[in-house]
């Protein structure tokens, strides 16, 4: 099977989002084909490179979001009135007062439902045309940076009917929204939809929704090519927080945007898989079809946590231990003080804070975290000539004290999540693996990872954080119990295997319910029955003849110029 893999950001640069995923799906269906197709997201990402790529990947095409030179495409009067008309539905849709996320961008679960069919109906058909368009004159960068383009927005929000916020807008949120737009749209110009590019793909797999699900839209528009989404984070609700501080004529047009092309995306997916029950809701309430949805958790590499799983529970019984990135959504701040409360409790107990800051503000927290942690716990000293010692300490991984991740969570007895905000718990996974008892903040999909094994407390909640670490702490033959409970369930639930078997289950279902799309000809020009067998698709040795004259000469479309049967290829030119 060739699957044309899609993503944003992310694989196969060296630093992006989601590239041990792909990395690892990719290395672990070796038996398939994968093409990748990546959106770039700054000059920074191209300039690292990319991963080492393992052999079942045929090709790479790259395009950068991050700047666009002018195509040279100069469009006529007729593809100027087309491009006009298509634009004006596309900010008239935008700006109309009837949609969900248009009205109340920062509130997701509301009264209103998913936008209506006919506003959905009328943003496909302008998106479509505008991909037409582009398709036919070889690119809109030029069109969609016009003067004109802004002129057809501030005309649709100065119609009647028009959002009230829109009708606000000036000139200079104007062209933010069209600057935006250009830039999100810029996949309708690329070269990716052609028979010999992504027309030729068996699936498209988008590993992330938005920008990165475009070209697998256009795939499907143009050449039918079945659609698989997955995403482990919402695009849709990243967007909304990145745009909090934006105009409210800017926040609503472009929330009206990315929610219209969500609806678009999860219509035309032939299956949706969510990473967590999280984001299962936010796709269902953006008019996801349930019967399309199937959870796929992500996969975590287990092995390297197994030494301390399996064996016998050394560390101090009265350290707690934290894990993770250093910014202020860990809410620390909260865990400090709910380490007060315990101390009150249990004297003897320690905290072990271990990772690293994440950008300026990671570093400006960190600096707060370490002056309160100072100010809470003063030096003790246990007689007059002895060094005093904080009982909280701040490291990194890779210091003397935890110089790998697994020995940072081997070294407390109870490992402890405080944020406020949590997408996939990636830290509660690997506690799990570690086989350690777990006290978290009901935030994200913690309680669907943890599910029983661990206890779960409000965020920003710091007497229940302190109440239940102290009872971990004086219940050894229970931090036992969850420990051990957590490590199966996490066996079983979040290996990188269970990820790679689900979607290898996934790709043969999506295509085995798929219309054959290639006509093959023998050399009279007659059809050949049974060219493109369905039992092609499964994985192993193919031993027919034609099953090389389909590998050899390509795929072509009904619609397209027939590909001839050619004589079988010799054994070693097949071995190749």
């Amino acid at each position: 099977m060739r699957i044309g893999l899609l993503t944003e950001g992310g694989y196969p640069y060296v630093s992006g989002d989601a590239r041990l995923w792909c990395d690892r799906l990719v290395r672990g269906l070796g038996q398939h084909q994968f093409d990748i197709y990546a959106l770039s997201r700054s000059e920074r990402q191209e300039g690292e490179g990319w991963l080492e790529l393992p052999p079942q990947v045929g090709r790479v095409r790259t395009a950068p979001l991050w700047s666009a030179e002018d195509d040279g495409v100069t469009l006529g009067r007729r593809a100027r009135r087309r491009f006009g008309e298509c634009y004006a539905e596309l900010a008239a849709v935008l700006c109309a007062g009837d949609g969900r996320v248009a009205e109340a961008p920062e509130r997701v679960q509301d009264e209103q439902g998913a936008p209506s069919a006919d506003v959905a109906d009328r943003f496909a058909n302008a998106l479509y045309g505008l991909a037409e368009l582009a398709r036919d004159e070889g690119g809109l960068v030029g069109a969609l940076r016009s003067e004109g383009a802004v002129r057809t927005l501030e005309r649709a929000c100065r119609a009647p009917g028009a959002l009230r916020t829109a009708r606000e807008a000036r000139v200079p949120e104007l062209l933010a929204v069209a600057a935006h737009l250009e830039r999100a749209l810029r996949p309708l110009s690329l070269d990716w939809y052609e028979d010999d590019a992504l027309g030729s793909v068996d699936l498209c797999h988008a590993t992330a929704g938005g920008t990165a699900a475009l070209p697998g839209l256009l795939a499907r528009h143009f050449a039918g090519v079945p659609l698989l989404l997955t995403e482990y984070g919402v695009q849709l609700r990243t967007h909304y927080l990145a745009s909090a501080d934006a105009p409210p004529a800017v926040r609503a047009l472009l929330a009206a945007f990315h929610g219209r092309l969500a609806t678009e995306t999860y219509r035309q997916a032939e299956l949706i898989t969510p990473g967590n029950s999280h984001t299962r809701r936010w796709q269902e309430r953006c008019g996801a079809d349930r019967t399309k949805l199937r959870t796929v958790h992500p996969g975590m590499e287990a092995t390297r946590f197994a030494e301390v799983g399996e064996a016998p529970d050394g560390a101090d019984p009265d350290t707690l231990v934290w894990v993770g990135r250093i910014e202020p959504a860990k809410d620390l701040i909260s865990l400090l003080h709910a380490f007060a409360e315990i101390r009150k409790e249990e004297p003897k107990a320690r905290l072990r804070i271990v990772g690293a800051p994440s950008g300026a503000e990671g570093l400006a927290y960190l600096g707060h975290c370490r002056a309160l942690a100072a100010q809470l716990f003063p030096d003790e000293a246990e007689g007059v000539h002895a060094v005093g010692d904080n009982p909280v300490s701040f490291e990194e991984i890779g210091g003397p004290e935890a110089p790998t991740l697994a020995e940072a969570y081997a070294a407390g007895t109870v490992i402890v999540l405080s944020s406020v905000v949590e997408g996939f718990p990636v830290g509660l996974v690997e506690a799990m693996f570690c086989g350690r008892a777990t006290v978290s903040t009901d935030v994200g999909a913690v309680v669907e990872v943890i599910g029983g094994t661990g206890l779960v407390v409000p965020p920003r909640n710091p007497r229940a954080l302190a109440e239940a670490c102290v009872s971990l702490l004086r219940d050894p033959e229970r931090r036992e119990r969850l420990g051990a409970a957590a490590r199966a369930r996490a066996l079983e639930l979040f290996t990188v295997e269970q990820n790679i078997a689900a979607f290898h289950g996934i790709y043969l279902e999506i295509v085995s319910h798929a219309p054959v799309r290639r006509v093959v000809l023998d050399e009279a020009g007659e059809p050949l029955p049974f060219a493109a067998p369905a039992e092609g698709h499964v994985p192993g040795r193919w031993t027919g003849p034609m099953a090389r004259v389909v590998a050899r000469g390509g795929p072509t479309w009904a619609t397209g110029t027939p590909v001839r049967a050619t004589p079988p290829l010799p054994a070693t030119e097949a071995a190749r």
